[in-house]
């Protein structure tokens, strides 16, 4: 009887260790194969997330599950960055429809659209804030020029014109800057970009000012498309004239970082610097001295290969202490992970691409959650998380292949 058991006992160890070395083959334990499972979870993310609105149109909110009620603009345009292939042209297009349809009177973007079709342009189901979300009109951009970079389809561009410059006109600016703009003489203006909505910015703000430039440059892009060479031309020199505020204004030597905001929150922005170094806003100056401070400060904004909002240590001003330690007050997303490795790979390639890694084998082990923060996980099976990272390392590794020419 002893021999039966140590032969089971023996079988068991085997089939244990060949169970971990299948594990370790799998395993994404290169750039690539981190970038290939990615893709294919990524994929299957956004299908199995595909929902039915009340007009028929396919509407993708930001996680697989019932959730999330309604159709969210801005994670819709992360999916597109990341994985536009997921979609097909029909969905592409009747989506952007839907946000364009959407835009308010005064061309004020939504903050997601309810299934039902009512346009919501404030956070929280629109209970956070007096006016619509500061981020609005640029992702509503930002969805037709990506609609129209895959499906080509002028007529759709045409069409949507004068929408889409009355769309980014909409977007609130301070007239001395002409930077994005939180008036903080309000009890509670609006919300800033969404990925930090429960954060009480006020004052000139970096990250919508950021998209705005973004916006401005697409916006010329349609423009030309729909054969309007002037406007065109006075939204490229908009875009550069903020870009240069940008650096003047949000710019910290001594933190060597873009800080948030001018007046509250004024405070190093992980997420923000990063996104100006992807988005070439960032002197080259700058971006290196972004790109090692990440380095420097790895082990402090970095975990499980996600990344923090705020410098490790630091939280938001005004924000309950109860707010500590998740979410956009010391979580660490999945979200900005692409810009993130786009500005380390400056400094340290290695790093960058480890970094990677260790988000895609934290995903793998954990599931794809919005934030985490130690063993904690919250919202699964988040589509911006496993989409948006593969845009910024993909242009990582063209840069790479640029430079080797």
């Amino acid at each position: 009887m002893k021999y039966v058991i140590l032969i089971i006992l023996l079988w068991r160890a085997t089939a244990s260790v060949a169970a971990e070395q299948a594990e370790v083959r799998e395993s994404p334990e290169t750039l690539q194969a981190a970038i290939g499972w990615l893709k294919t979870k990524s994929t299957e993310m956004i299908r199995a997330s595909r929902r039915q609105m009340k007009s028929s149109i396919a509407a993708f909110p930001p996680q697989v599950g019932s959730h999330y009620d309604a159709f969210w603009l801005r994670d819709y345009a992360y999916t597109l960055e990341g994985n536009i292939e997921a979609f097909s042209d029909p969905e592409i297009k009747d989506a952007c429809q839907l946000f364009i349809n959407a835009l308010r009177e005064d061309g004020a973007g939504v903050d997601c659209v309810a299934f039902d079709g009512r346009p919501i342009y404030m956070p929280g189901y629109g209970s956070m804030g007096k006016n619509p979300v500061a981020d609005g009109s640029q992702f509503t951009i930002d969805v037709a020029w990506r609609t129209y970079q895959r499906t080509r389809d002028a007529e759709l561009v045409k069409k949507n014109m004068e929408r889409l410059l009355k769309c980014l006109r909409a977007v609130p600016r301070n007239p001395e800057t002409g930077l994005v703009f939180i008036d903080p003489k309000q009890p509670w203006d609006r919300c800033a970009y969404g990925f930090t909505d429960t954060v009480p910015k006020r004052g000139d703000e970096l990250f919508c000012s950021l998209l705005l430039i973004q916006a401005s440059h697409q916006l010329a892009d349609l423009s030309a498309v729909a054969e309007r060479r002037d406007e065109a031309a006075q939204w490229k020199t908009d875009a550069e004239r903020v870009a240069e505020k940008v650096r003047q204004v949000f710019w910290n030597p001594h933190s060597r970082l873009f800080h948030a905001a001018t007046v509250q929150c004024n405070q190093p922005d992980i997420w923000g610097s990063a996104f100006a170094v992807y988005l070439g806003v960032a002197t080259q100056e700058q971006s290196l001295e972004i790109a090692r401070y990440f380095k420097e400060h790895y082990r402090e904004i970095v975990h499980r290969g996600q990344i923090r909002h705020l410098p490790g240590g630091m939280y938001w001003e005004n924000l309950p202490e109860n707010s500590r330690d998740r979410y956009q007050n010391g979580g660490y997303w999945g979200t900005p992970v692409g810009w993130f490795v786009y500005t380390l790979d400056l400094v340290d390639p290695t790093l960058a691409d480890r970094t990677f890694v260790d988000m895609v084998q934290d995903f793998r082990t954990n599931g794809v959650n919005e934030n985490v923060f130690a063993e904690k996980a919250w919202v699964p099976d988040y589509n911006a998380s496993a989409a948006l990272p593969l845009a910024g390392v993909r242009a990582m590794l063209e840069r790479r292949k640029q430079s080797q020419n």
